[in-house]
């Protein structure tokens, strides 16, 4: 029986435990909690979309932060099913269909857009990086085309060899363009976050 439970506990570990006592859907919430404290991306009052929202760590964490006056719209193919607060507007959908569902909404402008999106892996680290890239290409164009000037864009991606490029893509759309890499990322994983900062 004991080894059976520590098989299961794998991925368990400090970030993992304490997102548990905080009450946090995932132990993510800690890579956006860093991102903020660095760059201060969300603010009182402000409009926030969250790309690849599941299973909520995100919304949570930016609902706190913009408070009762902001709005929060996360999208993800898996639905959330976690308790939110009112000014969180969950959309079960793809992001290729966003256009669509935020006229529903009557929300087009945003002064924050995330994107914690990763591709389902398959194990060839070739595929998988080009698979992120795609993702990441979606959430550029999504920012360009619903931040407000002066909006923040943050974006997982999985270093490859084209990471540069869409750094440079991103770089030409900011005033400023960040990477980091949070102390909460797994070792393993070879994600980082391309942060640009005031839309031009």
């Amino acid at each position: 029986m004991k080894q059976t439970s520590r098989k299961k506990n794998t991925w368990a570990d400090h970030y993992t435990r304490q997102a548990k006592k905080e009450n946090f859907a995932a132990r993510s919430v800690y890579k956006l909690q860093e991102i903020q404290k660095k760059y201060s991306i969300l603010s009182r009052g402000a409009r926030v979309l969250d790309l690849g929202c599941a299973p909520g760590s995100w919304l949570q964490f930016a609902a706190r932060q913009v408070g009762p006056g902001g709005l929060v719209v996360g999208i993800d193919l898996t639905p959330v099913t976690i308790q939110l607060p009112e000014t969180v507007t969950v959309i079960t959908g793809d992001v290729a269909n966003l256009e669509g569902h935020l006229a529903e909404l009557g929300q087009a402008r945003f002064d924050a857009v995330l994107s914690d999106m990763a591709p389902a892996t398959t194990g060839n680290r070739h595929v998988d990086q080009a698979r992120s890239l795609g993702l990441c290409e979606m959430a550029l164009y999504i920012a360009e085309n619903h931040l407000v000037p002066g909006g923040h864009f943050v974006c997982k991606i999985f270093q490859s060899g084209d990471t540069k490029t869409f750094t440079e893509a991103v770089k030409s759309r900011f005033q400023r363009q960040n990477a980091l890499r949070p102390k909460s990322t797994r070792k393993t994983s070879r994600e980082v976050f391309i942060i640009g900062l005031q839309k031009r």
